[in-house]
C-alpha cells in the first residue's frame, strides 16, 4: 500500500509540474504576441516591458540556453535598439546569437536571420567593421543552406 501511495505521490506531483510549464508556456506565448502588437503600434517602451516579463518567464520556464530564451533576448534587443538604448541591445543580440549557434548549431538558417539582423544593428550605431562581418558571416551560411 506503501508503494501506492509512493506511485500516486509522484504521478501527482508530475503531473502538476507538467501543467504548471505548460501554463508557463502559454503565458509566454500570450506576451509575445501582445509585444508584437504594441510594437507594431510603435508603443516600444511598452513592448519593452512586457518584453522583459516574457524573457523572465522563458528563462525560468525553458531555461537558460533554449530557443525560446534566445528569442525574449532578441525580441528585447529589438524593442531597446527601437528606442535608441543600443548599450542595452548589443549584449542581449549577443547573448541571443549565442544561444542559437549553440542550439540550432552555427551553419542554421535562423542563425544567418540572426547575423543579418545584427548587420544592420551595427550598421545603424556606425559599427561598420562589425556589420560588415556579420553580413559576410550570414552571406556564408545563406549559400551553405541553398
Amino acid at each position: 500500500m506503501k508503494t501506492l501511495a509512493k506511485t500516486t505521490l509522484v504521478m501527482m506531483l508530475i503531473l502538476s509540474f507538467t501543467a504548471f510549464a505548460w501554463a508557463q508556456e502559454t503565458l509566454w506565448n500570450e506576451l509575445n504576441a501582445k509585444l508584437v502588437t504594441l510594437y507594431q503600434q510603435g508603443q516600444y517602451s511598452e513592448a519593452a516591458k512586457i518584453a522583459e516579463e516574457a524573457l523572465s518567464v522563458a528563462e525560468k520556464t525553458f531555461g537558460p540556453d533554449h530557443p525560446s530564451v534566445a528569442t525574449s533576448l532578441y525580441n528585447l534587443a529589438t524593442l531597446y535598439g527601437a528606442q535608441g538604448k543600443y548599450s542595452q541591445a548589443e549584449p542581449l543580440y549577443q547573448r541571443a546569437l549565442a544561444i542559437y549557434e549553440k542550439v540550432l548549431g552555427p551553419d542554421h538558417p535562423d542563425v544567418a536571420t540572426v547575423l543579418g539582423n545584427m548587420a544592420q544593428f551595427y550598421e545603424k550605431i556606425g559599427k561598420k567593421d562589425e556589420a560588415r562581418r556579420f553580413e559576410e558571416q550570414a552571406k556564408k551560411i545563406r549559400l551553405k543552406n541553398q
